[in-house]
């Protein structure tokens, strides 16, 4: 049978070479007409520790991270040890003498590779000890040299005066695989062609394209892991379009500034994980009350408190959805790949202007700091939208005002018959025309105090009633125009299966497994994950016999949300331990399932 796809791992301290060779490599297969998908996992530590870069490439498209590693190059005694134990039988380890002694014979091949003493005895070049990595490893998949030597031109283009001795320690990495080991058949993947112009991107750097195509002109943020590149990318390209970003003194210092680039008339957002989130809840209080459209990244770690920071999980999705004292109407969206960042960061903007609410995005660690190669973005397919302004025809006069009980005050009296903005005008979809500091005749006061249409301080019943009606129907409304979920799988099976965020990659591998064992299932993935749009999911629960809810969470708090709307018949299947889901565990889980109700 025709080898599918190839594992390459990466394991050692960080600092030591692992994620420049790592990406060389990705980099490289992607340029050759190979998919690729990684997965990185850097220590918690701010300076050392052990990191793991793990590659997956094949001539198909890829969704989640390969189940066991073909080729494990370790850098150190301790990456040996963490990591061994995901090699398969009859894989190979390669180490460098130079790093390790010699490794314990196990099931598994070794290859010593002296890369230190090839850079820097024979080539005189110790800086070059990754690039003589790269080419090794460049030799032993079968990657063409040329597009090789163009990737270092472009990696090290700020360093050319070095270009001829980098091509020259990869020329001595591939010459010296070529000599060492005859057969490299079983590392050796058919390519697909080369796709013009493909990207490989992370999905941070994917999310933060979108925020730019989106029309986001202010980003405050505060580093935090696995967020902290969203606010450097943004800092890096953000000025170039006449925007801005604030690295703030902290998050509520952050969200804070984000609404008041809001109130301005800018499309704003913040990006932060689950402990800077918690410190955002109050604050989002007063976009809903004040109907200020914003956007908040949640890069979503492994918790609760400062937990595991490097590590995945998808645990705040409660946090997402009901964090906040009384009601406060959000929204919550999740994508689902990498290329799927850049579009539904697109829709969280459009969506907060459309309905002048805070849109929080869902983001997790696999998919912040995995790189895929995807296709290029096509700007001319990309729709924005902008809040509904003010005209100078959504003046109100006072008994135009629909919300009653007002028990008008001394603020709200006309002058020579004037009328005066109603800035929170209640309409059917509860959203209003709003304006923007220096609007002739748009001026009103945006507060955290309940308020009626004109934001005139009122603390009546019926005020505080008509008023939370207009601020939940957004929710009704929004929901009826959902993005599309993503849909994988068979439409006629009986099993089905409900996922979000990065894994529903795992879940279409997993369905594919299945139904070469002749199972038959579909996938339902939302991108909007609150309000739960009933006519996506609704409509899919109402058509299974049996269904499953994947997440990696253990309080099943996707499954909990949905089983409070549709019933109890919902069955969970969870993991936990800060990693994803294997394809072959969820494989496994599923069927164990699939044999109880058989």
């Amino acid at each position: 049978m025709e080898k599918r796809d190839l594992v390459i791992r990466f394991g050692g301290e960080t600092g030591g070479g692992l994620q420049s060779v790592g990406q060389l490599v990705t980099k490289a297969a992607a340029s050759v007409g190979f998919r690729v998908l990684t997965f990185y996992s850097p220590p918690a530590e701010i300076k050392g520790g052990q990191a793991v870069f793990e590659i997956r490439l094949s001539n198909r498209q890829l969704y989640a991270r390969g189940d066991a590693v073909d080729v494990l190059w370790v850098f150190d005694q301790e990456g040996f040890e963490n990591n061994i134990h995901d090699l398969k039988p009859g894989g190979l380890l390669l180490f460098d003498p130079a790093d390790m002694a010699q490794p314990p014979t196990g099931e598994y091949q070794t290859l010593a590779v002296p890369v230190t003493e090839i850079a820097k005895t024979r080539l005189r070049f110790e800086r070059g000890r990754n690039v003589v990595a790269f080419g090794m490893a460049a030799a032993l998949f079968d990657f063409p040299k040329e597009p090789l030597i163009d990737l270092l031109k472009r990696q090290f283009k700020r360093h050319l005066e070095l270009l001829p001795q980098n091509v020259a320690a990869l020329e001595a990495g591939v010459t010296w695989v070529e000599e060492h080991v005859a057969d490299r058949s079983r590392y050796r993947l058919t390519g697909a062609e080369p796709v013009p112009g493909i990207l490989v991107l992370s999905g941070n750097q994917s999310l933060s394209l979108g925020a730019l195509a989106a029309g986001c002109r202010f980003l405050a943020g505060y580093p935090i892991t696995p967020a902290s590149d969203i606010m450097e990318f943004m800092a890096a390209n953000l000025p170039a379009l006449g925007g801005t970003v604030v690295q703030a003194e902290d998050e509520i210092a952050a969200i804070g500034m984000v609404l008041g680039a809001s109130y301005a008339g800018k499309k704003a957002m913040t990006s932060t994980s689950g402990p800077g989130f918690s410190l955002m809840i109050e604050m989002l209080g007063l976009a809903s009350m004040a109907e200020l459209p914003c956007v908040i990244v949640d890069a979503q770690r492994a918790g609760p408190s400062t937990g595991m920071p490097t590590r995945h999980e998808q645990g705040d999705l409660n946090l997402a959805v009901y964090g906040g004292h009384g009601e406060v109407p959000k929204l919550v969206f999740s994508p689902v790949s990498v290329r799927d960042c850049f579009s539904t960061i697109i829709e969280a903007f459009n969506f907060a202007e459309r309905y002048q609410v805070p849109v929080v995005m869902l983001q997790d660690t696999v998919l912040a700091v995995r790189t895929e190669s995807v296709e290029r973005f096509n700007l001319k397919d990309v729709h924005t939208e902008y809040r509904t302004l003010f005209d100078g025809e959504h003046a109100a006069s006072m008994a135009s005002l629909t919300v009653s009980g007002n028990g008008h005050g001394k603020d709200e009296e006309t002058q020579e018959g004037a009328a005066k903005y109603a800035r929170y005008l209640s309409t059917s979809a509860g959203v209003s025309p709003t304006s923007i500091p220096g609007m002739p005749g748009g001026e009103y006061t945006a507060t955290g105090l309940e308020h009626n249409e004109l934001g005139a301080l009122r603390y009546d019943t019926a005020t505080h009633s008509a008023m939370t009606e207009k601020r939940h129907r957004k929710l009704a409304a929004a929901a009826a125009e959902a993005p599309a979920p993503l849909r994988y799988g068979n439409p006629e099976a009986e099993l089905g299966i409900i996922t979000w965020g990065s894994t529903a990659g795992v879940v279409i591998e997993t369905i594919d497994r299945l139904r070469e064992q002749g199972i038959a299932v579909e996938m339902l993935a939302p991108r909007m994950l609150w309000p739960i749009p009933d006519h996506q999911v609704g409509a899919f629960i109402r058509r299974k016999r049996q269904l499953i809810v994947a997440e990696v969470n253990y309080s099943q708090q996707y499954a909990t949300m949905l089983r409070a709307r549709y019933g109890t018949h919902l069955e969970s299947v969870t993991t936990y331990g800060g990693q994803p889901f294997k394809v072959e565990d969820l494989t496994r889980a599923i069927l164990r399932k699939v044999a109880i109700h058989a």
